[in-house]
């Protein structure tokens, strides 16, 4: 996989007040950078493809079942380590400390779904959480829930970060990742004890207006035809995968190629009824084929008859009751398709005509066409969490996420519909399925999915929702062997995802309508 480092330097002004502690210098050289979306049209056309389809896509995501499951054990000694001195940023409207307490659990604004495509190409999502920066627009979440570990495709696509998501409704809007940043080791190596992203989002977007093109029309859009059938399957799959292109409800539909008649019998062909103009097929020769028409009809006066080429024939029946005039049944060559005659002995005769012509394979559909509108920084709309590193194990905090999935029991004890908190002691604990040594657990009952990526909060502040983040979720465990998962786990935080965070921080993002 192609990587970037950033090697960006402190910014002047809030980050700069706000750190405690520095951590080591060298930090900055472990970080590395993937774009997700690089340009402000990659970045409408990702949120047109949450939006679009009444926000399906959004609805019917599934939670993110990569890595989830992990073997963890609680150690008594050793585990991880402070490699420099302890810090905090502030949170967002914190850099001044309070004193509020309050003895509510109340949930924080600043969690929501991160959604994306899954190595599957299926829509999928995490749990994620704004946090501090330079310029209010920062998500910290699980790396796996960022990087594409099944496939090694690099970052995951069509990534979105939605706070208060809930079934469908985006009431701060939907925040297109622009640039994810990690730890070099676990984007090359995927070392488990830097399983951890942060991600720099564009302004957030609202749908302010909507239209469906093709929608009313039983034809609907029509997205061209096509000589074969695989010609427009192609163009079927290309645009399912451009997404930008708002195409949905797409049908493939044989249609006659009227511009080339073929012998009776060729794949691909089809015999349909016809008309003087039709069978023709040159407008230039519609008098000869008319004339041509007529005498091969009156030398069949019964039955069901074939042109000597064999691309087209006739229908000839006598007409013994009803209506009858003589010649066409229009002036117009183009509805010309019955031809009458009276023949010997005064009886009189109807003839119909057939082509067989070639077949050809038209793409139709719908088309969203959606006008977005800026929603501003993340940060300015729901607030973001402070930053904690090099802390002591063993110290309170709250986790936040979306648990969703089954306990090994078979017991589904969440939903993933909304936000919920459980709370706990952190302890030291390993996994070395996925490479980690120095991770901290949390007892917890939450099912793992929907989970990964859950903000860990120390000292959380009830009364302004607020907090230092000291870990994210990557993985549940059953320590105990009772088929329920009662522990989540997350890489220690310390200098190096300090360097990793402050790379993300003070970067501009900007807005993308």
């Amino acid at each position: 996989m192609k990587r970037t480092l950033a090697l960006g330097g402190m910014a002047a002004g809030l980050l700069a007040t706000a750190v405690v502690a520095s951590p080591a210098a060298n930090a900055g050289n472990d970080v590395a950078a993937d774009s997700l979306a690089k340009t402000n049209l990659a970045a409408q056309q990702v949120a047109a493809f949450w939006y679009g389809e009444n926000a399906a896509n959004l609805i019917n995501a599934t939670p993110y079942g990569v890595e989830t499951k992990v073997v963890a054990k609680h150690i008594s000694k050793g585990g991880p380590s402070a490699d420099s001195k302890p810090g905090v940023v502030p949170a967002i409207g914190d850099e001044k400390k309070s004193a509020a307490k309050s003895k509510n659990v109340n949930l924080p604004k600043t969690s929501g779904k991160v959604f994306f495509l899954g190595a599957d190409g299926k829509p999928h999502w995490c749990t994620g959480s704004s946090v501090q920066s330079a310029y209010h627009n920062v998500v910290a979440t699980a790396g796996h829930c960022v990087y594409d570990t099944e496939s090694n495709k690099a970052t995951l696509d069509k990534w979105v970060f939605i706070p208060g998501y809930y079934q469908g409704k985006t009431p701060w809007g939907i925040y297109v990742g622009k640039t994810a940043y990690t730890h070099y080791d676990y984007d090359v190596y995927e070392d488990g004890d830097r399983d951890y992203a942060f991600v720099t989002v564009y302004n957030g977007v609202k749908v302010d207006r909507a239209h469906l093109s093709g929608a009313h029309s039983d034809a609907g859009k029509d997205f061209g035809t096509f000589e074969t059938y695989w010609d427009a399957k192609k163009k079927v799959k290309q645009l399912q995968d451009a997404k930008a292109s708002g195409a949905s409800d797409l049908k493939i539909t044989p249609v006659v190629d009227w511009a080339h008649k073929v012998v009776l019998g060729t794949p691909g062909s089809k015999k349909v009824a016809a008309s003087v103009a039709q069978l023709a097929v040159d407008p230039a020769t519609i008098n000869t084929a008319r004339t041509t028409l007529e005498n091969h009809a009156k030398s069949h006066t019964n039955g069901a008859s074939t042109f000597s080429d064999n691309t087209w024939g006739s229908e000839v029946k006598e007409v013994t009751s009803g209506p009858f005039a003589a010649g066409w049944n229009t002036n117009d060559a183009k509805t010309q398709t019955v031809f009458s005659w009276v023949g010997q002995g005064g009886k009189k005769y109807q003839a119909t005509f057939w082509g067989n012509f070639d077949t050809d394979y038209q793409v139709t559909g719908k088309v969203l066409w959606i006008g977005l509108s800026d929603a501003g920084r993340l940060g300015d709309n729901v607030g973001g969490q402070g930053l904690a590193y090099n802390q002591k194990i063993g110290q309170p905090v709250f986790v936040f996420g979306y648990p969703s999935g089954v306990h090994p029991d078979g017991n589904n004890a969440f939903t993933g519909h909304t936000l919920k908190w459980t709370y706990g002691k952190t302890f030291a604990a390993q996994a070395p399925a996925i490479k980690a040594e120095e991770l901290q657990g949390v007892k917890s009952s939450f099912t793992g999915e929907g989970a990964l990526g859950s903000s860990w909060l120390l000292k959380y502040n009830n009364g302004r929702r607020l907090g230092y983040l000291n870990g994210v979720t990557i993985g549940v465990s059953d320590t105990d062997g009772n088929d329920r998962y009662d522990t989540s786990v997350s890489p220690y935080f310390d200098g190096e995802t300090y360097g990793v965070y402050k790379a993300a921080a003070t970067k501009w993002s900007g807005k993308i309508v």
